[in-house]
């Protein structure tokens, strides 16, 4: 098993707080089929972050590393798309969706830096 760092600790951290605040906004759509769609499809999103953070951990070459980590960024873009149409469309007021934007944004610059670092590494 691998050793984490506090940095890597911190960014688990982060992307469970992340995830629980997502499913937390999800309870407050609209039970309609919109809520209902946008409520599944954000909290699949959110949540995949961190999971595929966690997944990464276990990585069982460093290619398979470099992979959890840009689905783990793709799951971010998907994310931020998600909460965007949330308040766009008026399910949700943007003083709601705006703290999780930040965090999300916050989250995908801290991978797309990790993306980065790890192609110069040559993964």
């Amino acid at each position: 098993m691998r050793k984490i760092n506090s940095y890597k600790v911190n960014l688990l951290e982060k992307t469970k707080k992340f995830s629980v605040a997502i499913i937390k906004i999800s309870s407050q759509l609209p039970k309609n089929p919109a809520g209902f769609t946008i409520a599944d499809q954000v909290v699949r999103a959110g949540t995949s972050i961190g999971a595929n953070l966690i997944e990464a951990q276990e990585a069982i070459s460093a290619k398979d590393f470099f992979y959890k980590i840009t689905v783990s960024l793709k799951e971010v873009k998907e994310t931020k798309y998600w909460l965007e149409l949330i308040y766009l469309s008026g399910l949700l007021a943007k003083k709601k969706v705006g703290p999780l934007l930040q965090e999300v944004e916050e989250i995908g610059k801290i991978l797309i830096a990790t993306v980065k670092r790890l192609r110069e590494k040559g993964h």
